[in-house]
């Protein structure tokens, strides 16, 4: 048998209630007053009745964009809040900030007048007032704000963005677009060279030959270049500009982790430190780790000479064990110290008994990099290890860093709050790399990982991603 949610109901709705269509013209605790019926009827009672129905539903205007209205100026916020309480009104009946308490006036009362004739009434009042609202524009913010909320009645005047072209011909700016979106794959060069590119896009698309007349002069030429290409590193990095112009048009979405191990992100980067491998041969080391989004916890962490896909496998089997004390290290360190319910957890696994402060997190989700490291995260083995465990795996998508920006941003601390604190550190690239730095590799690496697992254990501890400053 499957029981279906009762519906929503809000003022303004109309509801079928013992035979009879009314409205609903407010709710207020457990209770619903319905036009022309008093008293007030509990919702228990009108969701059971044999004739309930809703009939229709009363316009109810969506949220804001988020973030917009904070933008605007102080003066026109208040005047579409001004608008939304007159204007909520003609369509539910009662005001914006009406309380539960509030009783609609006749003249705007959903169950006695018709929507027109409460426009009307709207209409007469704030010209009564003083306010010059004519019924048609009145109609139009009413349709607006059914479709838009408060967003629709803002005077737009103040949303538009500046034409950042000034006089110029539109087709010398389309030109100037065009030229400088080609630049994100080119290799970095002047002002110069792109007027070329615009002057042969001219000629290739409008038939310009003589792009004199309509090219502006030099000075307002690198104006709009300027003010075209802001932020794209146009005439910068090459790097710093394909990685922005990896970036969408909109605004960033948002994934909302509640609870531990809802979402977590796996990511591998070289260490910026030299180790001694196994055959003597000095190198940088390969860090893979899983960092868990709800907590912004590190479950588990491997170092190895380059990732594979069993080393993707083993950071499961680690995120799922207790990470056991070791000689050298704090007692601050141990499971038992931080206020946990140590206790409880040590009689589900006498292994927490002696285990250090690193949670075990049981990964529901793990979002990975598709294209970086296709062939470890994509590698059957550590798909078999998701599937054997309940894990859903999600590839991120193609040149899309942000969809695990948590571990993308988590890498680079690595580097400013681990790594250069240890002897053989060589900096992120040669312009930060010291003389004869790698000589000094001093750690193989089951050291280095013995250090890390330390500094995790303690940056967790602490709240803090420090514990390994004098390394």
């Amino acid at each position: 048998m499957s029981v279906s949610r009762p519906p929503v109901l809000a003022a303004g709705d109309q509801v079928c209630f013992r035979g009879e269509v009314r409205a609903v013209t407010r709710l207020a605790a457990g209770v619903a007053y319905l036009g022309g019926l008093e008293p007030a009827v509990a919702l228990t009672e009108l969701f059971t009745d044999p004739d309930f129905a809703v009939v229709s539903a009363g316009s109810r205007a969506p949220l804001p964009p988020e973030g917009l209205l904070e933008v605007l100026p102080a003066e026109v916020t208040e005047q579409a809040r001004w608008l939304e309480g007159h204007v909520a009104e003609v369509v539910s009946g009662l005001p914006a900030d009406a309380g539960l308490d509030a009783v609609p006036r006749r003249e705007y009362d959903p169950a006695v007048t018709s929507l027109r004739q409460r426009e009307i009434a709207k209409a007469a009042e704030l010209r009564a007032a003083g306010h010059q609202v004519p019924l048609r524009t009145l109609q139009r913010l009413r349709r607006r704000y059914e479709t838009e909320g408060v967003w629709g009645l803002v005077d737009h005047r103040f949303t538009r963005r500046s034409w950042p072209a000034g006089r110029v011909d539109e087709r010398v700016v389309d030109a100037v677009r065009r030229a400088v979106a080609d630049e994100t794959e080119r290799s970095t060069g002047t002002v110069d060279r792109l007027r070329r590119t615009v002057a042969q896009i001219l000629a290739a698309e409008h038939g310009v030959t003589d792009p004199s007349p309509v090219m502006p002069s030099r000075a307002t030429f690198y104006r709009l270049v300027a003010r075209v290409s802001a932020g794209r590193h146009t005439f910068g990095s090459a790097r710093t500009r394909r990685s922005l112009a990896k970036r969408p048009d909109g605004p960033f979405g948002m994934v909302l982790s509640v609870r531990p191990g809802e979402w977590m992100q796996i990511d591998s980067t070289p260490v910026d430190v030299r180790v001694v491998l196994d055959n003597g041969m000095i190198d940088r080391a390969e860090l893979t780790w899983l960092i868990d989004v709800a907590t912004r916890t590190i479950p588990a962490a491997v170092l190895r000479p380059s990732a594979k896909a069993v080393d993707a496998a083993l950071l499961l089997a680690r995120a799922l064990t207790p990470e056991p004390m070791r000689p050298g290290w704090a007692d601050a360190l141990r499971m038992s110290r931080p206020v946990l319910p140590h206790r409880r957890l040590a009689g589900i696994d006498q292994r927490l008994e002696h285990a250090a402060a690193r949670p075990v997190i049981v990964p529901e989700t793990i979002v990975c990099d598709y294209v970086d490291h296709g062939m470890v995260y994509m590698s059957q083995a550590f798909r078999s290890a998701c599937r054997a465990l309940g894990i859903s795996f999600q590839p991120s998508h193609k040149d899309s860093p942000w969809e695990k920006g948590t571990v993308e941003r988590s890498m680079g601390s690595v580097a400013t709050l681990f790594a250069q604190h240890v002897a053989g550190y060589v900096g992120s690239s040669v312009e930060r790399r010291g003389r004869n730095a790698e000589l000094a590799a001093a750690w193989s690496i089951i050291e280095l990982q013995d250090l890390l697992d330390e500094w995790i254990v303690a940056a967790g501890r602490t709240g803090r991603m420090t514990g390994c400053a004098t390394l």
